[in-house]
């Protein structure tokens, strides 16, 4: 490893737009369902919906979250709704999966949707023998990414020691909670959201594509 990584021993990923590029634009399918679950339980029209929609993921860290606080919504409903769709925008991604097996040390994937769509992912990609866990919104509790809970509760299942962990993730916002108990951060800057203004302390890598980057790494090891 390159001496600033030389002291990580867990390696974590965020999913969507992290482990695939943010190009397949399958997220987009998702946020589709969302709006349309939203325009279905609040009766609003399409745009209404995108509205609420995205009030409540910037509100609440996920639409989910805003749903469940303001209208009661059963979390296994929204998740296997809005996660009913295709794969085929994903390819198997045989160097990212070699990556990954040559980090040294434990790797998870950290992820505010559930188990079973990221399994569906990982298969898709040639990923699914590669992590050790996944810590879902389930393992949070409910409680997504950026809410600190949801950190501190992957280091307290995981026994993962933040201050030799890194955390890989598309959205900006997602890094400051982990820099904040010592994890080294690594930001995806794919095009998947804007970019933090002002100060970026909290960001320690930022880089294009997750697997160039790795392989970039492993080369100086």
């Amino acid at each position: 490893m390159p001496p600033a990584l030389r002291h990580i021993d867990t390696w974590i990923f965020d999913l969507d737009n992290t482990l695939y590029p943010a190009r397949a634009d399958l997220f987009a399918r998702i946020d589709k369902r969302m709006t349309a679950f939203v325009a279905r339980r609040l009766g609003l029209d399409e745009a209404a919906a995108f509205a609420v929609q995205k009030g409540y993921f910037h509100a609440h860290g996920t639409t989910l979250a805003g749903l469940m606080a303001e209208h009661d919504v059963d979390p296994h409903e929204f998740l296997d709704d809005v996660h009913a769709v295709e794969m085929d925008v994903l390819e198997h991604d045989a160097p990212l999966a070699a990556a990954i097996a040559r980090l040294p040390g434990r790797k998870l994937v950290f992820t505010n949707g559930d188990a079973t769509y990221a399994g569906r992912v990982l298969g898709r990609l040639g990923l699914g023998e590669s992590f050790e866990a996944v810590h879902d919104i389930h393992a949070m509790g409910l409680l997504p990414k950026p809410a600190p809970a949801a950190y501190r509760g992957l280091c307290d299942v995981h026994g993962v020691d933040p201050a030799r962990a890194l955390f890989v993730d598309d959205m900006a916002r997602n890094l400051a909670p982990a820099k904040a108990i010592g994890m080294t951060t690594v930001w995806i800057d794919n095009g998947s959201e804007q970019g933090p203004e002002g100060a970026r302390d909290f960001i320690d890598h930022i880089v294009a594509d997750v697997g160039p980057w790795l392989h970039a790494i492993l080369e100086d090891a």
